[in-house]
Parts: structure tokens; sequence; C-alpha cells
């Protein structure tokens, strides 16, 4: 595929907000068949910079106007745990809230139904912890700010802060009940 052709057509989907893909969504978007063109299509497209490739089978149009938003890292989180509940919990929750008095600048916190594990990309790190929670508990304590990952309510992160053992000395309990 030529790069002129790849960039209309990552052009059509960054008009509808999407900018952040996994590899097989890119092989439909491409109308590409086979896996070897399609990895020679992706390779080629990285080398150029049209693509941005911040984690193993996940890309980023490096063109769209909202790839430097502070919601591209929770899309690369999404992508990576795609099948899964995620939502942004412990630190990143807490500090979103004012609870807490460290704010994780290049850092999200995910918990996931999916593996646990960290990512280092070029737009900051997702850290996942994963969670055996219900999926009617994750949507009943989770609130949907409009962004692509839901947040932890402030007793639901508290309440995962300490279930997986992390510092709390640096959160404000007193701010947990307050609305």
């Amino acid at each position: 595929m030529k790069a002129t052709t790849a960039i209309r057509r990552l052009a059509e989907h960054d008009r509808r907000g999407r900018h952040v893909f996994a590899g097989e969504d890119l092989a439909k978007i491409f109308h590409e068949d086979s896996r070897r063109a399609l990895a020679a299509c992706l390779q080629r497209l990285v080398k150029q910079r049209i693509l941005l490739r911040p984690a193993r089978g996940v890309y980023v149009n490096n063109l769209s106007g909202d790839r430097g938003s502070g919601h591209t890292l929770e899309q690369i989180a999404i992508t990576l745990r795609r099948g899964h509940y995620s939502y942004l919990s412990l630190e990143s929750a807490l500090s979103e809230y004012g609870i807490i008095s460290q704010i994780p600048i290049d850092r999200i916190t995910v918990m996931t139904t999916g593996g646990k594990g960290e990512y280092k990309t070029p737009f900051g790190v997702i850290e996942f912890t994963h969670t055996k929670r219900r999926v009617s508990d994750i949507i009943s304590c989770t609130v949907d700010v409009g962004r692509h990952l839901r947040i932890a309510s402030r007793k639901a992160a508290w309440r995962d802060l300490r279930r997986v053992g992390r510092n709390t000395d640096l959160v404000d309990v007193g701010a947990i009940d307050a609305d």
C-alpha cells in the first residue's frame, strides 16, 4: 500500500476521533489479506514515522492532532487489554480526586480483568493490576467520565489501593468520603 493511501485512510479515522489501533484493526483498514504484506506495510509506515509503535501490536497515527492529548495513554491501555474490563484506579484515580498528594505525570494505573504488567511507551507508563472482580461490581464501582477508560469511585480506588498492598501514607483518608 502506498503511503498516501495509508495517510488518507488514517485521516478518515482520525476525523472520527480514533488514532490508536491494534495490528488487526489496521489489516482491515488497509485491506491487507496476507500477514506478510501487512507486516511489511506496517514496518514501512513506522520507518516513515507515519505510525508510531508504542507497544507490541499497538500503533498510533503520528499525524493525528490528538496523539499528544493526555488520553492517548488510556487508548493504548484499552488496545492492550481489548476484550477485558479495565478502569483507572489506584494512584491515578486518587490523584484525579485530589486525595493523594503525589500526581503521576507520565504514568497511569489501571485495574483490569486481563493480565498484570507494565508497559513503557513514548506516551508514558501503563501499569496494569489484575482484578478478579465481577463485571457487575466493576460497573457499579466506576464512573463514566466521558473518556476512554472508566474511573474508580473514591471508595473503590481506596479499596483497590489497600487490596493490592500499595503505600497508603500519602492518602488524605478524610477526603475519601467527601463529595
